[in-house]
C-alpha cells in the first residue's frame, strides 16, 4: 500500500460527513433536492519525529517516510479507529508526553473528521453555491413563570408553546399548542425535520438557548431527538471560543449528518470588524441589515406569556417572523464561512468558531501532507513589536476621510515574496495570495453592488470575514501552536508596514492634510483645503508606496468625533453614527449610559451640540423624579454557574462576591444555571457597594427605591468626560441656562 493511495479520493457535492468505526466514514452529497449517502474507507493517523516510537506496539499500522526535513518526517496510518486509539496510549505511555504537551515527539489532529478530510483529499460544499445548500431555521416560544424573569425548561410551568420553521427554499411552518400538547409539539419538530432533510440548521442563540431547551423538554417527556441523519440524537458537551478580546461559553451540538449554525455566533464575529452593532438581539440585527419586514410583528420577551393568552394570533405572526429574519441575518453572513469550508478540513461549524489561525495551521498542515512532505515543529514563542496605532486629535473634525492600504499585512507579504522559514514548499505565500485575491474580488462586487442593499450586505460579510482569515496569516506567524509560525518575519511585517504608513502619514502631513487617528491599515484624515477630489488623493497617496501595495481612499464622513486610539465615532451620509471603541460603547455600562452616549455623540456630530445641556438636564430630571423606566437603569448578567456553585467557590476563596448570585442565592426563587438575573441598586449615597446593595429587577417595590445618588454620579461623570469635546454650544441659541446645570435634586 502506498501514501498517495491512501490520500488521494476526491468526493464533490459533499454536505456531510461523519467518521464511523471500522476504518470507514460516511459522506452525504446533494443534488438539488436529492440526497444520497455513502461509505468511504477512513484510514487515522499520526505524525512521529522518529518510526521506533511505535517499537513494541501491538497494534496494526503501516508506516510512511516524508519527503524534506521537517521534524516529523514519519506518517503512521491505521487500519481502522481501534487499532488508532490503542496507539495513542501506547506513544503516551512511552514518550511520557500527551499528544498536546509541548516537545512531544509525535503529532495528533484530534478532529476524526479534519483528518478524514485532510487524508481523503475533499472538502465539504466543493461543487455547489451557497443556494445549494438546505438551510431550516427554527425558533421556540415559551412561557415564563410570572414568578421569574426568564424561562427555565426544568420548571414545569415553562412550557415551549411555539415552533416556527422555515428554509431556504421559502417553505415555511408554524406548530403551536393551539393544535397540540407540548410533548406533540416537540414529536413534530423532530418528524419535520427528518421530512425535510436540511443539511444545516439554524437559529438565532440556539445554542444557549433553543436547543438547551428543547433538550431538557425531550427528556421530561421521554420523546427521542432524532434528529441525526441516522435517527441519532445529537451530542451536546460545553465548549467556549474567543472573539477578539472576549470569551464565549455555550453548549456546542453535534447533530449526525447534519450542521449546526448559531447566527449570534456569526453576528458576534461580524461585529469584531465593524463594531458597529448596539446589541446581538435578533430584531437588533435585523434592523441593522434592514431585513425586517415593515410590518414585522413586535412582542417584549416578558410579554410573550401574556400574549398566548390574549393575543395569540399575532404571538404565532411574531414566531414565524422570528425565522424569516434568521434565514435572511444567515444568508447575509453565512456565505463567507461556507466558501471556507470549501478551503479548510473542517465541519461547517468549526469553520465559523474555531480561532483563525487554527485554520491556517490547519490549511497548510493538511497541504503538506497531501504532498508527502515532512511537518515542521513550531517555534518557542517569542516577543516581537506590533502595529503602529495613533490618535494624532481629539474632538470633532468635519469632513474627514479614510484612506486604506488594501490587504496590507498580507500585501507586504506578497509584494516581498516573504513565506516562512520552515515553510519548505512555500504553502505560505501561495494559498495567502489566492486568498487575497479573492477577499478583493469580494470587496470590488461589494461597490460595484451600489444601492442594492441585499448585495452589498451579502459581499461585505462575505469580504470581511475573509479580510480577518487573510489578516490573519500575519497572526499566525506568532500563533504559538502553528507548525510554520515565524517570529522573526512578524517583526519583519510589522516593521515594513510601519514604514509604508509611516509614508503615507508623512505625505498627508505634507500635502497639508489633518491627520486625525492611523491605526493598522489606514488613516483617518482631513484632506487638504485645495483637494476636493477623492480620487485625486488616492492616486497622489498611491504614488509614494512600492509597488505591491495598494491604497484604497474607501470612505468619506461629514463628520468624526476622535476620543483616543480606537475609539471613535463616524457620521455616515445617511446620518447614521457609527460607534467603534469600548471606551463608548462598552456592554458593561449600563443601558441608560449607552444611550446617553449614543445621543450625545449624535447631537455633537449633526452640528447640535447646543441641545446637548437640554438632554442632560431631561436625563437628570427623569433619573431624580424616578421617571427613567427601572430597564434604564438595570444590569442583565447570566448565571453561568449554578447558585450552590457559586457558594462553594466563595467558600473556598475562588472566587468574589457578585450581585447577580447574591440576589438569587438570597432569594426564595429556584434560580438555575442559565438563568438571566436583572438587578438595580439601592441606597442614598453615590459610592455604595453594588454587591451589598442591589435588588431584582422584579422585585421592585410599590414605591421605587432605585440609588438616585447613584446613577446622578455615573450620569454626570459621562457628562464631563465628553462635554470638553462640545463645540458652538454658548453661541447656540438652544443652550439651556448655566444655573439648572447646577440644580439640586
Amino acid at each position: 500500500m502506498q501514501l498517495d493511495k491512501i490520500m488521494a479520493s476526491s468526493h464533490a457535492n459533499v454536505t456531510a460527513a461523519e467518521v464511523l468505526s471500522g476504518g470507514r466514514a460516511v459522506i452525504w452529497q446533494r443534488e438539488g433536492d436529492k440526497v444520497t449517502s455513502s461509505e468511504i474507507p477512513f484510514q487515522p493517523f499520526v505524525l512521529l519525529t522518529s518510526p521506533q516510537l511505535l517499537d513494541g506496539a501491538n497494534e496494526t499500522f503501516e508506516i510512511f517516510p516524508l519527503r524534506g526535513g521537517g521534524d516529523l518526517a514519519f506518517i503512521a496510518v491505521f487500519p481502522d479507529q481501534e487499532n488508532y486509539f490503542r496507539a495513542l496510549e501506547h506513544l503516551k505511555k512511552t514518550t511520557g508526553r500527551t499528544p498536546s504537551a509541548p516537545g512531544a515527539p509525535y503529532l495528533v489532529i484530534s478532529d476524526l473528521l479534519q483528518q478524514l478530510f485532510t487524508a481523503n483529499r475533499f472538502r465539504l460544499f466543493r461543487g455547489m453555491g451557497f443556494n445549494d445548500l438546505r438551510r431550516m431555521q427554527f425558533d421556540i416560544e415559551t412561557l415564563n413563570d410570572p414568578e421569574f424573569e426568564f424561562s427555565n425548561p426544568d420548571r414545569d410551568s415553562d412550557q415551549i408553546i411555539i415552533i416556527s420553521m422555515s428554509d431556504n427554499t421559502g417553505w415555511e411552518k408554524v406548530i403551536s399548542q393551539n393544535d397540540m400538547d407540548e410533548k406533540a409539539l416537540l414529536e413534530e419538530f423532530v418528524r419535520t425535520v427528518a421530512e425535510r432533510d436540511p443539511d444545516v440548521l439554524e437559529g438565532h442563540n440556539i445554542c444557549r438557548f433553543d436547543l438547551p431547551y428543547i433538550e431538557a423538554r425531550a427528556k421530561r417527556y421521554k420523546v427521542k431527538l432524532k434528529l441525526g441523519r441516522d435517527g441519532s440524537v445529537p451530542s451536546r458537551r460545553e465548549s467556549r471560543f474567543n472573539a477578539a478580546e472576549r470569551t464565549i461559553n455555550y453548549s456546542r451540538y453535534d447533530i449526525f449528518g447534519r450542521h449546526v449554525i448559531d447566527t449570534l455566533h456569526l453576528t458576534t464575529f461580524y461585529d469584531i470588524s465593524h463594531r458597529n452593532l448596539e446589541s446581538y438581539g435578533l430584531k437588533h440585527v435585523a434592523r441593522h441589515f434592514k431585513v425586517a419586514a415593515p410590518d414585522r410583528v413586535y412582542i417584549d420577551g416578558d410579554k410573550i406569556t401574556a400574549a398566548w393568552s390574549d393575543d395569540r394570533d399575532n404571538l404565532l405572526a411574531y414566531a414565524l417572523d422570528d425565522v424569516r429574519e434568521t434565514r435572511a441575518i444567515s444568508a447575509i453572513m453565512s456565505p463567507s464561512y461556507f466558501y471556507q469550508a470549501q478551503l479548510v478540513p473542517m465541519s461547517f461549524q468549526d469553520c465559523v468558531i474555531r480561532g483563525n489561525a487554527t485554520r491556517i495551521n490547519s490549511l497548510l498542515v493538511a497541504e503538506y501532507l497531501t504532498a508527502g512532505h515532512s511537518i515542521p515543529f513550531s517555534e518557542p514563542a517569542a516577543a516581537f513589536a506590533g502595529a503602529l496605532t495613533r490618535a494624532f486629535h481629539s474632538g470633532v473634525f468635519e469632513n474627514v476621510w479614510h484612506c486604506d492600504v488594501r490587504s496590507l499585512y498580507p500585501s507586504i507579504i506578497l509584494s516581498g515574496d516573504w513565506a516562512p522559514s520552515r515553510d519548505e514548499l512555500r504553502v505560505f505565500p501561495s494559498l495567502l495570495g489566492k486568498l487575497r485575491a479573492f477577499r478583493l474580488e469580494a470587496k470590488d462586487a461589494e461597490r460595484a453592488a451600489g444601492a442594492d442593499k441585499a448585495k452589498k450586505d451579502y459581499y461585505n460579510a462575505l469580504q470581511t470575514t475573509f479580510k480577518i482569515l487573510i489578516n490573519s496569516f500575519y497572526g499566525y506567524l506568532g500563533f504559538a501552536q502553528g507548525n510554520f509560525n515565524d517570529y522573526a518575519m512578524a517583526e519583519r511585517v510589522t516593521a515594513r508596514g510601519r514604514e509604508i504608513l509611516t509614508l503615507m502619514l508623512d505625505h498627508l502631513n505634507t500635502a497639508g492634510a489633518n491627520v486625525i487617528e492611523m491605526d493598522t491599515d489606514g488613516i483617518y484624515f482631513q484632506p487638504p483645503a485645495q483637494v476636493t477630489d477623492p480620487a485625486e488623493m488616492e492616486q497622489a497617496v498611491q504614488s509614494v508606496l512600492p509597488d505591491g501595495i495598494e491604497v484604497e481612499l474607501d470612505a468619506t464622513y461629514p463628520a468624526m468625533f476622535c476620543y483616543k486610539s480606537k475609539n471613535y465615532a463616524l457620521l455616515n451620509d445617511n446620518g447614521e453614527i457609527t460607534i467603534a471603541g469600548a471606551a463608548l460603547k462598552s456592554r458593561g455600562l449600563e443601558p441608560f449610559q449607552r444611550n446617553y452616549i449614543h445621543e450625545f455623540l449624535t447631537l455633537l456630530l449633526t452640528g447640535k451640540s447646543g441641545e446637548i445641556d437640554r438632554m442632560f438636564i431631561e436625563c437628570r430630571t427623569a433619573i431624580a423624579e424616578r421617571r427613567l423606566p427601572l430597564t434604564q437603569l438595570a444590569k442583565t448578567e447570566v448565571l453561568n454557574d449554578s447558585v450552590d456553585m457559586y457558594r462553594k467557590k466563595i467558600a473556598a476563596g475562588k472566587s468574589r462576591r457578585a450581585a447577580a448570585y447574591e440576589l438569587a442565592s438570597r432569594s426564595e426563587r429556584d434560580y438555575r444555571r442559565g438563568d438571566q438575573i436583572s438587578y438595580y441598586i439601592t441606597g442614598v449615597k453615590p459610592k455604595v457597594s453594588a454587591v451589598d446593595n442591589c435588588r431584582l429587577l422584579s422585585d421592585v417595590p410599590a414605591e421605587r427605591d432605585e440609588n438616585i445618588a447613584y446613577y446622578l454620579a455615573k450620569l454626570e461623570e459621562l457628562h464631563r468626560k465628553f462635554s470638553e469635546y462640545r463645540q458652538g454650544a454658548a453661541d447656540d441659541d438652544s443652550a439651556v441656562d448655566q444655573a439648572q446645570l447646577e440644580l439640586e435634586f
